[in-house]
């Protein structure tokens, strides 16, 4: 009988042992957790000195003094580590934490995405942020979650301009006949089609050579593009248009997003709202100066046109006459929030 005590006796000891030594475990890896440090790969494909890079160094930057260190962000520009039509991938894969595309590659499985290339659906640039972070928005980044990423916030590539080595495109007959390069885009063929001009769609890398040598005559860009890929040397005019828009989606890899604690999560999102400021705020600036150096510093004599209000509203009467085309493909009602955005 005392042998039989003295032996659950030390059983009873031996579990409180080893209880003692899975609650230091488990404290030891709570402990691990608050001070773990969270690695996010950032992947895009422009120049670190371009509105979009800058943006995301001062995310990386923002993002670790707000966590204390929690999270440090490791930026990639200029596709050194994966191009925008494999980052998705990446992203699922969560080999990639955050990327930024543009909203052309999103298309492919998010047709209501083509809504950000329908011409002058926007009024102005105010117009455009408040469509972005209202109902329209938030609806647009829904969709793309419930495609498995996390959709964060919109940022600015700029309004596009039409530049061309034939007649300048002022009035909407000026386009009939010429050549246009286009990026692959459904709603961008019928904009070309309702002016009569030929859509090209080329390779971005192309269209420098395409325009030199006539295998198209117009194109349709951002200042940025057109300015640093120095377009205006084999175009003679740019016409200050603003007829439609590029940006970009910040998105995230949603099995990175699900292990980030909620605290965590809340400073990522405080840091990403101060850097889609920032890149909005560095877009405008960019813009305006690259104006300014195509009107003084290009020595190629191209002749910048800018529309007043009357031609503007002979584009608009002529683009919203194919809105109908677009319903089926982006949604009537998306469309029309779109345009009723105040």
């Amino acid at each position: 009988m005392k042998k039989i005590l003295l032996v659950s006796v030390l059983a009873v000891f031996g579990l409180i042992g080893c209880g003692g030594d899975n609650n230091k475990e488990a404290s030891a890896a709570a402990k691990g957790d608050s001070n773990k440090v969270y690695e996010v790969k950032f992947a895009h494909v422009v120049s670190a000195n371009t509105p979009k890079g800058r943006a995301a160094d001062f995310f990386a930057k923002r993002v670790e003094e707000l966590t204390e260190g929690k999270i440090k962000v490791h930026v990639f520009p200029s596709a050194q580590l994966v191009d925008d039509d494999k980052v998705f991938q990446e992203l699922k894969r969560n080999n990639v934490q955050l990327a930024a595309p543009s909203f052309s590659k999103f298309t492919p499985f998010a047709k209501e995405f083509n809504l950000w290339d329908v011409p002058f659906i926007f009024r102005d640039t105010e117009h455009l942020h408040k469509v972005m972070d209202g109902e329209v928005g938030k609806i647009l980044k829904d969709v793309i979650s419930s495609k498995g990423y996390i959709a964060l916030d919109y940022w600015d590539a700029g309004f596009k301009q039409f530049s061309t080595n034939k007649k300048p495109i002022i009035e909407p007959s000026d386009a009939e006949g010429q050549k246009m390069r286009i990026m692959s885009s459904k709603v961008l063929e019928e904009q070309t089609k309702a002016v009569k001009a030929i859509p090209q769609v080329l390779p971005f890398g192309e269209v420098y050579s395409a325009l030199q040598t006539g295998v198209v005559d117009a194109a349709e860009n951002p200042l940025s593009n057109l300015y640093n890929s120095k377009f205006y040397e084999v175009q003679s005019s740019i016409t200050i248009s603003n007829h439609g828009y590029l940006g970009y989606l910040v998105v995230a890899s949603e099995k990175f997003w699900k292990e980030l604690p909620q605290d965590l999560q809340e400073k990522f999102s405080t840091a990403m709202r101060e850097a889609t400021i920032f890149e909005r705020e560095e877009s405008a600036k960019e813009e305006k100066m690259l104006l300014d150096k195509l009107k003084a510093d290009d020595k190629t004599n191209t002749t910048i046109y800018e529309l007043d209000e009357a031609q503007k509203q002979r584009w608009q009467d002529v683009m919203i006459a194919i809105y109908p085309k677009f319903y089926d493909l982006i949604g009537k009602d998306l469309i029309e929030k779109t345009l009723n955005t105040k």
